[in-house]
């Protein structure tokens, strides 16, 4: 195998990345300078070398602990538990939440053998333990996020004084009825409030 066919090889493994975009990811690189393509590689040597999960919360990270558990800012009651590490960026974007997170690094799947020991779901409750007074599910609304969700939340049930809440679900902004499907119509219904 040549050189270019082995790396447009590796780039079709990435997630959404089919065989023309790993063709045109490759003959860009070879297009472009040798600085650039070296650069690139540097850039994926380091996250290799130094990027780890967080002993804390499980984020992805180059600090010990990460910066979400370091800030003395964020408030310690608040726990979000998410699946994966990436989600934390797409909350931290909407700006509104100032808490602290827990990635469980991944969903229940008991088709693919992924149950709650695969999970960081013992780490979850010795945390819950520790004064957090609310527990925010931001799992996907898929099947086994679900699953996950209703898990987690009948693991947290015995604890005195914990609020256990999950992310609402419902309509987009900017979608149109016509294009939703029945479930999100069913949850924007059940999740409306007061005007």
């Amino acid at each position: 195998m040549s050189a270019i066919d082995d790396l447009i090889q590796e780039f079709s493994r990435l997630p959404g990345v089919g065989r023309k975009t790993a063709q045109r990811l490759t003959y860009y690189l070879l297009k472009g300078s040798q600085e650039d393509s070296r650069r690139l590689a540097r850039s994926i040597d380091r996250v290799v070398d130094e990027v780890k999960a967080c002993s804390v919360c499980g984020n992805l990270t180059s600090d010990e602990p990460c910066e979400f558990c370091r800030s003395s800012s964020r408030d310690t009651a608040e726990l979000c538990v998410v699946e994966e590490a990436s989600d934390i960026a797409a909350i931290e974007g909407s700006g509104r939440f100032r808490g602290r997170y827990h990635v469980l690094g991944g969903r229940l799947s008991p088709l693919d053998g992924i149950g709650p020991e695969e999970l960081s779901m013992a780490a979850l409750m010795r945390r819950l333990e520790n004064g957090v007074r609310e527990l925010i599910i931001a799992t996907n609304p898929s099947v086994e996020g679900e699953a996950t969700a209703a898990f987690i939340h009948r693991m947290a049930s015995g604890l005195p004084d914990l609020r256990v809440t999950r992310l609402a679900r419902g309509l987009p902004v900017g979608g149109d009825l016509e294009y939703a499907d029945g479930v999100t119509i069913a949850e924007a219904f059940s999740g409306r409030r007061e005007m």
